[in-house]
């Protein structure tokens, strides 16, 4: 049986002074399920807040919901070493570029899966065929159900699930090795290859659109800017083949107790070893934070050195409450490479762990006084303790990062 298409609905244009765009795209479905509710599985054992940061109202948990899917029929690839290969270039993006940003799309996956990908030239046979076409491409002149491309401003790509294992994108759009934006310059919206490619990679791997906003598998991801793997994805794609450890520290931490004494950090970050695949970590009763700072400070720390944050002066004050998050997740006690400091400051121990949005709220009873928010992303690789994932010498490596 082959594989096709829900007509993918086209972007649509939310006005032409932002140059803002919409982008809907529909997974690839089997053709008998054609006439039928392109929607969502409603099988699935996975969970996730109800929110999009997981929030309370009146005191009460928000009660879980499913949010990713996997196609219905279940179909993925039977073996996990797949290959994949460029047959078409694009026009606005040189060689080089186009497979280095599919590379980093397929990593992204590999990162969270037992799953990897290997390119071959474009003249052997592969699991993945991957090509840029204009209007009339392959069969989609033949089949109703696999559309053509509606040129420029449109429908960006689209794919097919297992075992056609196809990714198609529109060679009139402009493909760039870098965030999505519009160029006034050129007039025209510039498209980030590396998201789109990582969604629709997710597509010919079997899954459908998660209804988690925060996720890359959103309908929505292209708009929403959504550049990252998030938890719902990392669930998704585990379903199907399985689940991994983050971590080489894994069976250390497991080892000292973290499966029992840390289980919320251990089931994020190392669940395999824990035996606790699929399971949702447990509801905090901290509330994500609601509004977005003013200010984002984007900070390149070298690998294995040691950084204080401070919410701000006064922070440590006995009538403040100050709460720290991690990518909108609670940071509510002490786990390894986090430290949560008597003086309400927050130290990190910067690897390829501890990247990310870190954010602090200084509170006074029910009232927010102010949110600081850093980016933290490393620049350099330094030696590291091969168990603890500390550094090994610490000395004239700490920084302290305060708010104003």
């Amino acid at each position: 049986m082959e594989l096709f298409l829900c007509s993918p609905m086209p972007r649509k244009h939310l006005g032409a002074v932002t140059g803002g765009v919409l982008l809907l795209l529909l997974p690839a479905v089997p053709w008998i399920l054609q006439n039928a509710d392109c929607g969502y599985e409603e099988e699935e054992a996975a969970w996730t807040l109800a929110g999009a940061s997981g929030t309370q109202e009146s005191g009460k948990v928000l009660s879980r919901r499913r949010r990713y899917a996997i196609n219905p029929l279940g179909y993925k690839w039977d073996h996990v070493n797949l290959t994949y290969k460029i047959v078409q270039f694009p026009s606005t993006l040189n060689k080089a570029d186009t497979e280095r940003a599919i590379a980093n799309a397929f990593r992204m996956w590999s990162d969270v899966s037992p799953l990897s990908f290997r390119r071959l030239p474009p003249t052997q046979q592969a699991d993945i065929t991957i090509g840029f076409y204009t209007f009339n491409h392959t069969d989609c002149w033949f089949s109703p159900l696999h559309p053509c491309f509606d040129g420029l401003n449109g429908e960006l790509a689209h794919a097919f699930l297992p075992p056609r294992g196809e990714i198609h994108f529109d060679n009139h759009e402009f493909w760039i090795l870098g965030r999505s934006r519009f160029s006034w310059k050129q007039g025209v919206w510039l498209n980030d290859l590396v998201q789109v490619a990582a969604h629709e990679i997710g597509h010919a791997l079997g899954l459908w659109h998660s209804r988690d906003v925060r996720a890359l598998m959103h309908p929505n991801a292209t708009y929403s800017r959504t550049w990252r793997i998030g938890q719902d994805d990392v669930w998704a794609i585990q379903r199907l083949y399985g689940c991994v450890d983050e971590k080489r520290q894994c069976p250390f931490w497991a080892q000292q107790g973290f499966c029992t004494r840390q289980r919320d950090f251990m089931k994020r970050h190392c669940p395999k070893i824990c035996n606790a695949c699929f399971e949702h970590p447990a509801t905090s009763t901290s509330s994500s934070p609601s509004a977005r700072p003013s200010l984002v400070r984007l900070r390149f720390i070298s690998k294995g050195r040691v950084i204080t944050f401070r919410c701000g002066l006064n922070s440590s004050a006995s009538h403040l409450q100050v709460s720290w998050y991690k990518d909108g997740e609670p940071l509510s006690h002490s786990l390894p490479g986090f430290e949560l400091l008597p003086s309400q400051d927050l130290r990190v121990v910067a690897t390829e762990f501890s990247e990310g949005r870190y954010a602090c709220l200084i509170r006074h009873g029910g009232t927010t006084l102010r949110i600081n928010s850093w980016q933290v992303k490393l620049k350099a690789k330094s030696s590291l303790h091969p168990l603890l994932g500390l550094p090994k010498d610490t000395h004239g490596s700490t920084l302290t990062e305060a708010a104003p």
